[in-house]
């Protein structure tokens, strides 16, 4: 997928302008953002956007993100128990103190 971010109120009215008029590629729009289809067609699209626009205009190629792929079993746990935990006020650090569970700051410098 194409991810468009704009900077500029005339690059957003672009933005706009653009998932209006052409629809089929638009797989979602956030405001300022927008993620497209990956195909040429919707690269066209945003690099006319960004050729009107200048450095107003950000194109990032973005690929769907699957934890089960991505991230060790032991993160995916620990993200299921802290959503599903007791106390919901607890803090996830406070959480995981004392467990298996990984430590935020270590989780903090691991790369994906």
């Amino acid at each position: 997928m194409l991810l468009i971010v704009t900077y500029s109120e005339a690059a957003r009215t672009g933005l706009r302008n653009l998932c209006r008029r052409h629809e089929e590629p638009v797989v979602r729009r956030f405001g300022r953002a927008a993620l497209l289809d990956a195909t040429e067609y919707a690269a066209f699209l945003a690099v006319r956007l960004r050729e009107s626009h200048g450095g107003d205009v950000q194109i990032e190629r973005t690929e769907p993100f699957n934890e089960f792929v991505s991230l060790d079993e032991p993160v995916r746990e620990a993200a299921s128990a802290y959503a599903n935990r007791e106390a919901t006020a607890t803090p996830y650090a406070a959480f995981a103190a004392g467990t298996e569970h990984p430590d935020p700051e270590g989780l903090k410098g691991e790369e994906l």
